[in-house]
């Protein structure tokens, strides 16, 4: 489970086999505990929503807050970059552009 804020979306696109995908980063901050100490978290993560989670997310604009929950797994085959799958997630807080 991560949260943060949806920026850097990319299109809506489709898989060979016409299954929705949406990918963008997550940037998370919080303040976390380790041996007792306190620990400021920032960082940036990859994402990636599948299936008709893809098309409910695709709605949700850059600065809107979420939670996701899913798995890491690498980007491909040849990178051991991460990426975070997202099976389940719930929006906290809708970005807000100015539209009235």
């Amino acid at each position: 489970m991560l949260s943060g804020v949806i920026c850097k979306v990319q299109p809506l696109r489709y898989s060979p086999a016409g299954v929705p995908l949406l990918q963008f980063e997550l940037q998370h901050q919080s303040r976390q505990s380790e041996a007792d100490k306190a620990l400021d978290v920032n960082l940036t993560m990859r994402v990636q929503v599948a299936g008709e989670l893809a098309v409910e997310v695709a709605r949700y604009s850059d600065g809107s807050e979420i939670v996701v929950n899913g798995f890491l797994a690498r980007t491909s085959q040849r990178s051991d970059i991460p990426v975070l799958h997202v099976n389940r997630y719930k929006l906290l807080k809708e970005a807000n552009h100015g539209i009235t």
